[in-house]
């Protein structure tokens, strides 16, 4: 006779039907952004609202911690977005880029040089059109904030053509936004670093070799690693570099190799013995009954034995993209656009005429620097014979798939505030952004449409 599920299990049975909508919505490529855009409009909504006095405030509120008198740290709630939860950002950010680098699309000469020179154009083309545009002028420093790509929005709009998208495409816009990452960590790094202290870099450069020892001889604790990448972020924090750079320096330093890439077949018997132990915890070997284990100590020590085997499984890196890029799309990202998304529309700053000036700069080099400068770096590439075009993809798919690259939104907006002090030109940059991000994205669908492959048309039944 069939046991009927206690109500434990009923409950968690019913946890996990209800839980189901959610998960499905979080595997979407779309809903990353669908959130994100979400968070903007909150965000120009509460900045916009009669209660726009509160966003400042909220996000100006002082957080610190102190250690009686050895360690003191205090920041907005703003700059903790900016420069802590960013931090993270970059770290995952920067195992991307590594990944890409050791075992991707940019670990080949040939594969890489398409996508490589395509963003190569997407940053020079849009800076030297903002730098055109405010040559000589105090907002010239702005000519960075054009040249970031948004890869979530990116791969998001794209998605919304479906099957007519060839693969070759999608991998292009990939890996061109993963090397305008990285163009984009060496512009802040080098260009927005207000001033250098050399004993905090020093210390942080110490830390990172601790971490690289640490690595070497096989250190695998998260808490360690904790523990020496908040020292890092710390003292690049009071270097001068911005603090999200640490982010991008651990990850990296974080393996791509799993620690038993070179002893599969001992880790699938450590597996076998494992899942050995734990069938005989819970139901006993032949006609012996399971070991008494009232307290759960022995199944409690299976269990963390298959986790130790599945962790060892997966590269360091691997597993920590695994578990940090859902925080990092469904927390990390929306809250960065509901700390700096909410420009005030008031007609004393859209009335600026140089904030105005700075918004148009940053719209243009986005909406057409972007798709420019992608096609025709790429085409001189392919024509000079040091890229190749992959299949199925056309010249009007590589300037549709330029066009959505102009969707600059996470780092752009990163960027802005790094770049101007004056609260009308991060106003006229913020609405820079998200205008011509907008406008790049209805840009990029449109030529994208007409340029792939039509879907199939349902024969017509007589």
């Amino acid at each position: 006779m069939a046991h009927s599920p206690g109500p434990s299990l009923q409950n968690n049975l019913l946890a996990n039907r209800l839980a189901q909508p959610f998960v499905r919505f979080m595997e979407l490529e779309i809903s990353s952004a669908l959130l994100l855009l979400a968070m903007t409009a909150l965000a120009l909504v509460w900045a916009n609202s009669p209660w726009g006095e509160t966003y400042v405030q909220f996000w100006h509120t002082p957080l610190g911690l102190r250690l009686g008198e050895f360690f003191s740290l205090e920041l907005s709630l703003g700059h903790w977005v900016n420069d802590g939860l960013m931090a993270v950002f970059f770290f995952v950010v920067g195992m991307e880029i590594k990944r890409e680098l050791v075992l991707g699309e940019l670990s080949s000469l040939r594969r890489a040089t398409l996508p490589v020179a395509g963003a190569i154009g997407g940053m020079v083309v849009p800076a030297g059109i903002y730098f055109a545009m405010h040559a000589g002028q105090e907002t010239v420093r702005g000519w960075g904030v054009p040249m970031a790509t948004d890869i979530s929005f990116a791969v998001a709009a794209l998605s919304l053509l479906g099957k007519r998208v060839p693969s070759g495409l999608r991998v292009f816009l990939l890996a061109l936004a993963i090397a305008d990452d990285l163009g984009a960590v060496a512009v802040i790094a080098v260009f927005y670093t207000a001033e250098l202290h050399l004993d905090a870099l020093a210390l942080a450069g110490v830390g990172c070799a601790v971490c690289l020892a640490l690595n070497l001889i096989g250190v695998r604790s998260l808490a360690v690693y904790g523990v020496v990448g908040a020292f890092i972020w710390f003292q690049t924090h009071h270097s001068g570099v911005h603090a999200t750079v640490a982010g991008v320096m651990l990850g990296f330093l974080t393996p791509t190799r799993a620690d038993f890439d070179q002893r599969r077949e001992t880790l699938i018997d450590a597996a076998r013995h494992a899942l050995e132990e734990l069938h005989h915890a819970l139901v006993g070997r032949g006609d012996e009954q399971p070991p008494a284990d009232p307290a759960g100590h022995h199944r409690h020590e299976v269990v963390r034995k298959l986790e130790v085997v599945g962790r060892h499984a997966l590269s360091p890196l691997d597993f920590l993209v695994n578990r940090l890029e859902r925080w990092v799309a469904f927390f990390i990202m929306p809250v960065f656009a509901l700390a700096n998304a909410g420009v005030v529309l008031e007609a004393s700053t859209l009335g600026d005429p140089v904030a105005r000036k700075v918004g148009l700069g940053v719209a243009l080099g986005l909406v057409v620097g972007k798709p420019i400068g992608v096609t025709l770096v790429s085409w001189l590439a392919v024509k000079g014979g040091i890229a190749v075009m992959p299949r199925g993809v056309t010249w009007g798919s590589i300037l549709g798939a330029g066009a959505l690259a102009g969707i600059g939104f996470t780092v752009a907006l990163f960027i802005t505030v790094l770049a101007f002090l004056e609260p009308s030109h991060v106003a006229g940059s913020k609405a820079g952004i998200l205008v011509g991000s907008l406008v790049a994205t209805v840009l990029g669908l449109g030529v994208l449409s007409r340029a792939l492959p039509k879907p199939d048309t349902p024969p017509v039944s007589g």
